[in-house]
């Protein structure tokens, strides 16, 4: 097998226990000392005696963040600002008597939690199916009775114990932490753990094999030395990761809701005492009062936050891409600027594939790249690897397609990769009897051998001529080189390797790896037949040939997915535990500009300040440990950016917690996925492009709801203020106030079912109290307008206000008014800068006609009455026309003017 020659050193969860390179408290103990450590045997346990320890242990489950059980998710929801303002208002109320002032807010309390509690839940039932996916079973030997003979059979995962004898196969997820007590050329992918893309070999019993792993090529037989919470995969789960930063969504609202509880504080106390002073009224205006403070406050916003989000999470997830584990973090998925992704498995696959192979002076060379095959061919066959590792399938793909293979030889021996060994080698007989320069033998295709010699000199004969290939890491291979190939002799003629000319090649493979490719060198040399058994001694004196350098496979879905991101506003910025050059190349390669890469060693020589303005510019940080990953993610936050980290292992914790919106794939390790806001179907950038979009869309909703309930809520309680001061009864009663703003909020539910402006998907969307209140009170002045423009109207219309007719009459038309002018702010103010051009949704048309149809008819209903309010006369209706277009003209105008302005005017918008 070949050897990574890129892969730096193997580094284990931050646990303390060291157990991730391979290696634990009993690394280099024999299989009968683990087996007796573990009061176990080869035969594996016997069913009563696993059964106990079931009962002492527990089951293999790992222990993540259980669900919530409904009820607390329901009480959790509690502690949202504006719902904890809407129940202190409740309890007011309640205490004032103001029954249906306080039953109306009971009611919004309830359907907000009741969506909120549903939505979380249901997105964690999502995230448990997932984790069905999961392998559940493992291959188990054990014994029905002491006397009786092992059966071998398949187990839930969640069964086995320490001391089970566990078989591993090709493709298998190891299922505990094993002792190993038995290997046949076993190598397993520890990335999840590790965050290394290369396989590791396992070949000594006593190797750990942790759980998390994957077996890539092999089998072999371990021991259960932990589970569950034991687990080394366990204990890398941070015990205690700090209270985490308030995310985008969080800051916005509440600063929102701050802002509109100090405006209430502020309301009712100005209206009891204006009442007092001005019109000699006492506590009698309380109720007035809290229903002004009602008015004032978005009571549906947290229905209507909830209901947009999980219709997003809902659609994400009925395509099976994107699980929302947090309904906040689909807001936060929509404001995210800046992605940090690892590069493997993300922007490139976990195969390399062959770029070239050149000569000792650097020319293009195919006899490079053949023999490179041959040695992987044969080594694979004779060393008894169950299956080729990945560079060693790029190798022989690369020669296939180029019309070679590695038939034409015939393998005699071979010595693979192994722990301390960075060369394989085999050593092939090449068949004789054919006609040199014919390009055929006997027996296939006739090798091309360095320098274009077509016949071997020496030791040919009957049995063909035996060539020793060797590849592997550079400098391992260089050091076994006494001549370099000139094209003039065969393998073993050539010119001597000087001091200068062993400088010259290794800097030569330095230059190709700083390139961003994984180098092998490449040496032949002839031998003699022998009877004697091969040996790592054999591999001297050998010619180089060339090197041969191969490179990343881009993820097919990766170049069109950071374009796509980058269109929208979203800057990804890479970090990788590889070679600077390696990640840069890939960048390169998929039109990413890498720029200067940032390596661990000066992340690690900066000050927080000073690393949040070099994460600014740099796009490519490597050989990366976890703990520089979450610095990088933290130094981005400081900076200002909304940031989202993508990872799947565990080396990745500490990032997922630092980020703004933890994100994760399905296959990503237990640990990851419960630390995780948003769980992808696949490590593929293109659904997380989709997902950004559906946050900025929801977030769009949810700042059209605002601004349109703001400005019409502020423009009420202004007019409500001067009415109160002007007029010797109050300018509505608070039934009508609450019947008012229900009808508004529950006609405003249809704007989560909006189709947004175009523009809201290409850039950011996050919810900004500034330029909210500043939208808010400009157009909350023009409303306000229309308000005292209307209460003239009344005066003009009504012949008497004196009288309680008179009263009621007032009621009805500033109720009609309100009603109707609040259907235009929904029509006109609903979206973004093009809403007026575009004609609205079905569901948006319905609302808005029905809340005009409320205002008009509901005065003339036999409801109308018992809330106050009595018909009007048609000059009102005529007037109130004049008004309403004028209205809609201010509000067309305002509009079109903000939407000339800076994109920071408008709410909801980077």
């Amino acid at each position: 097998m070949a050897w990574a020659p890129d892969r730096p050193a193997a580094r284990g969860p931050a646990t303390g226990r060291g157990a991730a390179t391979g290696r634990g408290e009993a690394g280099g103990a024999t299989a009968l000392e683990v087996l007796r450590a573990l009061e176990s045997g080869p035969r594996g346990l016997v069913e009563a005696e696993a059964d106990a320890r079931l009962a002492r242990h527990g089951e293999n489950i790992f222990p993540g963040r259980r669900p919530d059980p409904w009820p607390r998710r329901f009480a959790r929801s509690l502690r949202d600002p504006f719902t904890a303002v809407l129940l202190s208002l409740g309890l007011v109320s309640a205490a004032l008597a103001a029954w249906g002032t306080a039953c109306v807010i009971a009611v919004l309390v309830t359907v907000s939690c009741v969506l909120r509690a549903t939505g979380e839940h249901r997105a964690d039932r999502s995230a448990a199916a997932l984790r069905e996916l999961v392998a559940t079973t493992a291959t188990v030997r054990r014994r029905p009775a002491e006397p009786d003979a092992p059966v071998t059979r398949e187990l839930p995962v969640e069964q086995l114990v320490p001391g089970d004898v566990v078989l591993l196969a090709p493709g298998d997820l190891v299922p505990a932490d094993l002792r190993l007590l038995r290997t046949t050329g076993l190598t397993v992918h520890e990335a999840a753990l590790t965050g290394e893309s290369a396989p590791v070999t396992k070949d000594t019993a006593g190797d750990l094999c942790l759980q998390g792993s994957s077996v890539v090529s092999g089998s072999a037989t371990g021991v259960v030395a932990a589970t569950g919470a034991d687990t080394v995969l366990s204990g890398a789960l941070p015990r205690d990761p700090g209270p985490r930063l308030p995310g985008p969504f969080d800051r916005s609202v509440n600063g929102i809701a701050w802002t509109l509880v100090r405006f209430m504080l502020l309301t009712a106390p100005l209206v009891l005492v204006a009442s007092a002073l001005l019109r000699g009224r006492g506590l009698e205006t309380l109720p007035f009062a809290v229903a002004v403070a009602v008015g004032l406050t978005p009571e549906m916003l947290p229905v209507v936050v909830t209901t947009a989000l999980a219709r997003g999470a809902a659609l994400l997830a009925r395509g099976g891409e994107v699980i929302v584990r947090r309904l906040p973090a689909l807001h936060d998925l929509g404001a995210v600027d800046v992605l940090c992704v690892d590069k493997t498995g993300t922007l490139t696959q976990d195969r390399p594939v062959f770029d070239r192979a050149v000569d000792a002076e650097g020319r293009d060379d195919p006899a490079v790249l053949h023999w490179a095959a041959v040695a992987a061919l044969w080594t694979l066959h004779l060393a008894e690897l169950p299956a080729p590792d990945a560079l060693d399938e790029a190798l022989l793909d690369a020669d296939e397609e180029r019309g070679r293979g590695a038939d034409g030889v015939e393998g005699v021996a071979a010595l693979p990769c192994g722990p301390g060994r960075r060369v394989a080698s085999a050593l092939v007989r090449v068949p004789g009897g054919y006609e040199p320069g014919s390009g055929y033998g006997p027996d296939g295709p006739e090798p091309v051998l360095p320098g274009n010699v077509r016949t071997l000199t020496g030791g040919r004969g009957p049995a063909g001529t035996y060539v020793l290939v060797v590849k592997g890491a550079a400098e391992d291979v260089l050091e076994r080189c006494t001549r370099v190939a000139d094209g003039t002799g065969s393998p073993g003629a050539g010119r001597t390797i000087s001091p200068a000319d062993r400088a010259r090649l290794a800097a030569r493979a330095d230059a190709l790896a700083e390139s961003g490719l994984r180098v092998l060198a490449v040496a032949v040399a002839e031998r003699p037949a022998s009877t004697g058994p091969y040996a790592p001694e054999d591999e001297r004196e050998l010619t180089l040939a060339g090197f041969v350098g191969l490179r990343d496979a881009l993820a097919p879905t990766a170049a069109e997915a950071l374009t796509v991101l980058a269109g929208r506003g979203v800057t990804v910025k890479v970090l990788t535990g590889d070679h600077p050059g390696t990640a840069a190349r890939a960048c390169r390669e998929l039109g990413l500009d890498p720029g200067k890469p940032l390596t661990a060693a000066r992340i690690d020589a900066a000050g927080d300040a000073e690393l949040a303005l070099l994460a600014a510019r740099t796009t490519v940080f490597a050989r990366c440990a976890p703990e520089h990953k979450a610095r990088v993610v933290r130094a981005l936050r400081t900076a200002g950016r909304t940031t989202g980290f993508l990872g799947d292992g565990v080396n990745d914790l500490a990032a997922l917690h630092a980020a703004d919106v933890g994100i994760c794939p399905r296959d990503g390790v237990p640990v990851a996925r419960e630390a995780a806001d948003v769980v992808l179907a696949s490590k593929d950038l293109t659904a997380l492009g989709r997902a950004v979009v559906t946050g900025r869309r929801s977030t769009g909703h949810i700042a059209a709801y605002l601004r349109i309930t703001l400005s019409s809520n502020l423009g009420n309680v202004i007019a409500m203020l001067t009415a109160g001061l002007l007029l010797p009864f109050l300018p509505m009663l608070p039934a009508q106030v609450l019947v008012q703003n229900l009808c508004f909020d529950a006609a405003q539910l249809s704007l989560a079912y909006d189709r947004p402006a175009a523009t809201v998907h290409e850039r950011p969307v996050v919810l900004r109290p500034r330029a909210l209140f500043r939208f808010m009170t400009a157009f909350g002045l023009i409303n306000a307008a229309a308000d005292l423009a209307t209460f003239a109207v009344l005066a003009l219309t009504l012949r008497s206000t004196g009288s309680t007719g008179g009263q009621a009459a007032f009621h009805a038309g500033w109720f009609t008014e309100n009603l109707l002018t609040q259907a235009l702010v929904m029509l006109l103010l609903r979206a973004g800068r093009d809403a007026a051009e575009r004609r609205a949704p079905l569901p948006v048309r319905l609302a808005t006609t029905g809340l005009a149809v409320v205002g008009l008819l509901l005065p003339l209903s036999p409801l109308g009455p018992p809330l106050g309010m009595t018909p009007l006369p048609p000059l009102y209706y005529a007037l109130m026309t004049v008004v309403l277009t004028l209205y809609g003209t201010a509000l067309a105008v305002a509009r079109a003017r903000y939407a000339k302005g800076p994109a920071a005017q408008l709410p909801g918008r980077r």
